[in-house]
């Protein structure tokens, strides 16, 4: 006869599993019941497995720099260089947050990382599929909206807040987010000597986001801004928040020939065509001794140590950015077309018009989508009301000539 506390007549038994104190080195006992040393083992097990399932970045679950680029592959064409240099950046980053636990002595630096590439080049589409793949909060702030404390404009609190409301409000996670900052081009200083009067929205900008970038505890009002001075502030340590910062520095390539061009003056001067090296080409040569001449000071430069460059983006490239992503601008229309049973067909010579429209703009892949939406807003307001067509063709003279497209109804398909 058993009883509550696992006691089969005189031998002791666990309460679990079952097992006679015998079987077992150890039988704990509590109040009616009794638990065995294995039992307590397999429980510490399960407890362990939780943990490690739950991401915490930076703790085995950070995926390795192969895998990241892998990621990056599917979602952004070319930029091969820069997409090794923020695979290994931001896994160092993450391990590093777990670094004060196993390193002893060695203090990791944290890798912030400094994008410089044309508009449209792919930066901001970078930082955030990393922050997707990390599974982190992310936030977009643009340094032009910034300004530094008490002047009119966006304090550099708030992009910590930004980053607090995409966490929703969770602190933890929002102190292993990432924070892309736009832009930061347009907040270098005016002049290469230091200002004595104010530059609210330039040196001023980059001695505000300083303190922030490299690692401090910030008050973030949880109403965000001025307007609500009695609220309680947030901490948020920003530590272990990784920041990615991207402009096209326009102007950078000219200082790099400069350094690297090796000029002299007079009968011995090497003449040199300005085009004669491209300007992806002269930025993949940069040096932080040509990014304080461009305007931004040694301290954020300092906190900024990983610096990758985006190639400018050539017709080829951006034919495989309309088809070939997971997101596709090509795939997405093909599935909006789907929902009507239409099959949507775009030419090798529509993509490659489309792609030099998108060079004569000077927009990079960002005027993609505006130049496909011009072109497929006739035909999708009428084909919804059209449910006997069978096939859509986007041609190349309806990209260049404006001409309507192609449409195969369903009868003209049989008889095909």
């Amino acid at each position: 006869m058993k009883s509550n506390g696992g006691n089969y007549g005189s031998v002791l038994h666990c309460s679990f599993c079952g097992k006679s104190q015998d079987e077992v080195r150890k039988l704990i006992a509590g109040p009616t019941v009794y638990i065995c040393d294995e039992c307590i083992e397999l429980c510490n097990e399960i407890i362990a497995e939780e943990a490690v399932e739950r991401f915490v970045p930076g703790r085995l679950a950070v995926p390795k720099p192969v895998e990241i680029k892998a990621k990056l592959d599917e979602y952004v064409i070319g930029q091969e260089q820069a997409k090794k240099i923020l695979s290994v950046a931001v896994h160092n980053h993450y391990k590093r947050i777990d670094s004060k636990i196993l390193s002893g002595d060695v203090e990791l630096q944290k890798s912030n990382i400094i994008l410089i590439g044309p508009t449209g080049s792919g930066k901001t589409l970078l930082a955030q599929t990393l922050a997707r793949i990390l599974d982190v909060p992310f936030t977009i702030a643009d340094a032009t909206c910034l300004t530094e404390a008490g002047y009119v404009g966006e304090d550099v609190e708030n992009i910590i807040l930004n980053l607090l409301q995409a966490a929703d409000y969770d602190i933890e996670r929002t102190q292993k987010g990432i924070v892309y900052i736009d832009e930061i081009d347009k907040i270098s200083r005016k002049s290469d000597s230091p200002s004595i009067t104010r530059d609210v929205s330039g040196e001023g900008v980059q001695q505000a986001l300083l303190k922030i970038i490299e690692g401090t505890i910030a008050s973030v009002p949880p109403k965000g801004g001025r307007k609500h001075p009695q609220q309680e502030f947030i901490q948020i340590d920003t530590t272990n928040i990784l920041f990615i910062c991207g402009g096209a520095f326009v102007g950078l390539e000219k200082i790099i020939e400069q350094r690297i061009g090796g000029k002299t003056i007079g009968f011995g001067a090497e003449i040199r065509s300005h085009h004669e090296r491209e300007t992806g080409e002269l930025l993949r040569e940069v040096q932080p001794e040509d990014l304080l001449k461009f305007g931004l000071i040694p301290e954020f430069i300092g906190r900024l140590p990983v610096i990758a460059t985006l190639d400018e983006l050539n017709i080829d490239t951006l034919v495989d950015i309309l088809k070939k992503p997971k997101n596709a601008l090509v795939k997405q229309y093909q599935k909006l077309f789907e929902f009507e049973n239409v099959k949507l067909r775009f030419t090798d010579g529509a993509l490659v018009a489309i792609a030099k429209e998108a060079i004569k703009r000077k927009s990079g892949a960002r005027g993609l989508r505006a130049i496909m939406e011009k072109i497929m807003l006739d035909v999708m307001y009428e084909i919804p009301s059209q449910p006997n067509i069978k096939e859509c063709i986007i041609s190349e003279e309806v990209v260049l000539n404006h001409e309507s497209p192609i449409l195969v109804y369903e009868k003209e398909a049989e008889v095909a």
